[in-house]
């Protein structure tokens, strides 16, 4: 496990011994509150624990962070997988009730703002030219990410002819990938907290051969080491419920891309589809 990925957790037992009194205390103090302190100053931790914000930040570069801007980002990658439900719905008391609804929204906002700056284009135009080329094209994703499968599917089919979405409900998951090969691509999506069964998954395919795209949050997230690509969309929650609003952009910017490249087949397609609505009246025509 390299330095920036070590979990830390694990970095504050390995060098525990050699923290001094004070750092101790933070220490002891983030080993139990680790859910709280993602979202602390260094001095509001400090007053917390009782010593000073510079005791903070040199607790942080004793663990090998820069400053405490780094470790506390690290602690917040942390809380995504270790967080309950329960913890993650606690972490919205921090809202007033009054206007409650505009720091919901505005954390979307963020989210959207984060996933454009940190997107890297040429990674996001291998995966359209992959899925274009791809023999079979395969989207699975579980539990809350089923959502995202079922709208990128939808728009898919309209574009290609080749998309297979894999049921979240089906029990033989690993069956259906029986046959895929070499020229198929697996789109695999999951974001905090991770579905170990979508990792399994993902790893079973990339044995056969298959090429692996991933759509998660972060480049630390586990999908980054089974993907051969992986494009990120930041969901950080502000509650129980995980913010899809970042993915579900990412996922329109994608079709978009490759609704253009076959735009020729793309129009003759929705051609014939406003003959079909039409013809059995499926939308209200003023």
């Amino acid at each position: 496990m390299s330095a920036e990925k070590k979990d830390l957790l694990i970095r504050i037992r390995e060098k525990f011994t050699k923290l001094s009194k004070g750092q101790k205390l933070i220490a002891g103090y983030v080993m139990n509150n680790y859910d709280k302190v993602a979202f602390m100053t260094a001095s509001k931790l400090g007053d917390k624990v009782g010593v000073s914000e510079s005791t903070v930040v040199r607790f942080a570069n004793a663990l090998d962070y820069k400053g405490y801007p780094d470790l506390q980002k690290e602690l917040q990658e942390l809380i995504k997988t270790k967080l309950t439900t329960v913890q993650r719905l606690e972490l919205s008391n921090s809202y007033s009730e009054e206007g409650f609804f505009k720091k919901v929204m505005q954390a979307d906002v963020d989210n959207i703002l984060k996933t454009i700056d940190e997107l890297n284009t040429k990674s996001f135009n291998e995966v359209v030219k992959s899925i274009l080329e791809a023999k079979k094209v395969y989207v699975f994703g579980l539990r809350s990410s089923t959502v995202i499968v079922q709208y990128f599917s939808y728009y898919l089919n309209f574009i290609l002819d080749n998309v297979r979405i894999v049921p979240s409900s089906i029990n033989d998951i690993f069956d259906q990938f029986i046959n895929i090969g070499k020229e198929d691509v697996l789109i695999g999506i999951t974001f905090p907290r991770y579905s170990k069964k979508t990792l399994e998954v993902m790893e079973f395919v990339k044995n056969k051969g298959a090429k692996i795209i991933g759509i998660t949050d972060s480049q630390f997230s586990p999908v980054s080491e089974i993907a051969d690509i992986t494009l990120t969309a930041k969901s950080n929650m502000t509650s129980f419920v995980d913010s899809l609003v970042a993915p579900i952009s990412l996922i329109n910017a994608l079709i978009i891309a490759l609704g253009m490249k076959e735009k020729d087949k793309v129009t003759d397609t929705l051609k014939n589809l406003e003959t079909t609505w039409e013809k059995y009246d499926i939308y209200i025509n003023k």
